[in-house]
């Protein structure tokens, strides 16, 4: 779906918010094709955006009635996205196996956001891949504090100053206002880009679809 905002931004810049969550399996499909645009557009920039899809620990038992009908229904979603990965690089037969509650978003979130406070937007980017790949790929509990450290570790940041952030109100907060500035976007589901504050693209679309939108607004 691509549609048109009331309030435009001077167009001479490039500036895409990407909303996500740690959680959505079509935001890990589209990860790499949003790589793939800015190193083919090198003056784009990404802002990365919190959109939490179970921000408690008991919001997939509220929304499918057990936590074994979530974990079921959300691992059938695991399925259709990895069709749509272009490296099918998800693993739902071996979540099927974990003997662990399905995860919620806030953790994963978190520590997207004391990645960013330490080292920017890129380092965002860098850890909300890493703990993608723990979650769909490995299959680990993402909202174990010691597998979001490992992934920390991974993408090299300063592990004393991440506790800190991870627990600090700031961070707290900073999610929160990503969560807001979603909902008066009009952002409902993920992912979702908004270009410019101009376009709307919603859902894991393919890489000519993307480069295809940036470029005419480029023209």
């Amino acid at each position: 779906m691509i549609r048109k905002l009331k309030n435009k931004i001077d167009t001479r810049t490039y500036t895409i918010e990407f909303f996500h969550d740690v959680l959505c399996a079509w935001c890990y499909a589209f990860s790499p094709r949003l790589r793939q645009l800015v190193n083919e557009f090198p003056d784009v920039e990404i802002i990365h955006r919190c959109f939490a899809l179970a921000p408690t620990p008991n919001r997939i038992e509220q929304m499918f009635g057990s936590k074994e009908a979530g974990r079921a229904e959300i691992l059938n979603h695991w399925r259709a996205a990895n069709e749509n990965d272009d490296e099918h690089r998800i693993c739902a037969e071996d979540m099927t196996c974990k003997t662990f509650d399905y995860p919620y978003s806030m953790p994963g979130l978190l520590a997207c956001k004391a990645a960013e406070f330490q080292s920017g937007q890129a380092a965002h980017w860098d850890m909300f891949d890493r703990i993608q790949k723990a979650h769909l790929t490995e299959t680990l509990n993402i909202a174990d504090c010691e597998v979001l450290l490992k992934c920390a570790a991974d993408i090299g940041l300063d592990i004393n100053r991440f506790k800190k952030d991870f627990k600090s109100e700031k961070t707290l907060q900073t999610v929160q206002e990503d969560i807001v500035r979603a909902k008066v976007a009009g952002v409902y589901a993920v992912p979702t880009i908004i270009i410019n504050e101009e376009k709307f693209l919603s859902g894991a679309q393919k890489y000519e679809v993307l480069e295809k939108t940036v470029s005419q607004l480029i023209a």
